[in-house]
């Protein structure tokens, strides 16, 4: 269930607004626009899922104008076909990762991008660059319209010097905070699955996206995200501290994405 009653938000152009409409190991989708053009990055919800997390935030999924996909995992991918054929949208993804989602091979509308080669959907300017996650051609993105640049970077095992380089400079950032090491460990997963998450294609720690942001924080940055949070070995309280401890005295407004509840409409003004 999902309480809020929707309000009015859809953005006016120029103003660039941000969604995260769910984000964890259930699902993940993300709306941006920048008041002209509107996507989500993944669609990890059914499609009814979606369209009802949306409206709940005052927000039209007939807008939509794209769907910009991270990489293959079911948790990104699950809603995309029933989203394209009931909003007639495209989608964009790396061929990597549309080798490894057989059912969006017979979908129309599909757009390749290559990590490294920018491109454009409308208005906004997106550039893809590479992660280390264990997926086929997994990639982040920052993406930019009206002087504005946001960086997502959800799913990676570690920051590579190339995630730092592409996410410096933006005002918004969307950074994974997937799990507290001693939580992981003394935790229920079996051990498998916990040497995956914490090796160099699977999730960042809370320590490690601390790091990242210490690492890029800048008088520009406005807003940070924190994403992917596993519901088993993290909680939104603890991510919260330990990244606030980071930006102390920086003026950032922090939130951590929910899986179960859309996070406030996010809005950043366009540069002057």
């Amino acid at each position: 269930m999902i309480p809020e009653p929707p309000q009015p938000n859809e953005p006016r152009e120029g103003a660039f607004s941000v969604c995260v409409l769910g984000s964890g190991s259930r699902g993940n989708a993300t709306y941006i626009s920048d008041g002209a053009t509107a996507i989500l990055v993944d669609a990890g919800f059914s499609a009814r899922d979606i369209d009802r997390r949306m409206r709940s935030r005052g927000l039209d999924p007939a807008r939509l104008n794209a769907i910009l996909v991270t990489h293959e995992h079911t948790d990104h991918v699950r809603g995309i076909e029933r989203m394209v054929r009931r909003h007639r949208l495209p989608v964009y993804l790396t061929a990597g990762t549309r080798q490894e989602a057989p059912p969006l091979h017979p979908l129309p509308g599909i757009c390749l991008f290559a990590c490294g080669s920018e491109f454009r959907i409308n208005t906004l300017a997106i550039r893809p660059f590479s992660v280390a996650h264990d997926a086929r051609d997994p990639a982040g993105f920052t993406i930019g319209s009206n002087g504005v640049r946001i960086g997502i970077a959800t799913d990676l095992g570690h920051v590579t010097a190339m995630v730092r380089d592409h996410l410096r400079g933006c005002r918004m950032l969307i950074v994974e905070a997937n799990h507290d090491p001693r939580m992981l460990m003394d935790g229920p997963y079996p051990w498998f699955l916990k040497q995956r998450i914490r090796s160099h294609t699977g999730h960042l720690s809370n320590q490690e996206s601390c790091q990242l942001l210490a690492d890029i924080l800048h008088p520009g940055l406005e807003q940070v995200v924190l994403a992917h949070l596993s519901q088993t070995n993290n909680t939104p309280a603890k991510a919260l501290a330990e990244t606030a401890a980071i930006l102390a005295g920086a003026p950032i407004r922090l939130t951590a994405a929910s899986q179960d509840t859309p996070t406030p409409l996010l809005c950043l003004q366009a540069a002057r």
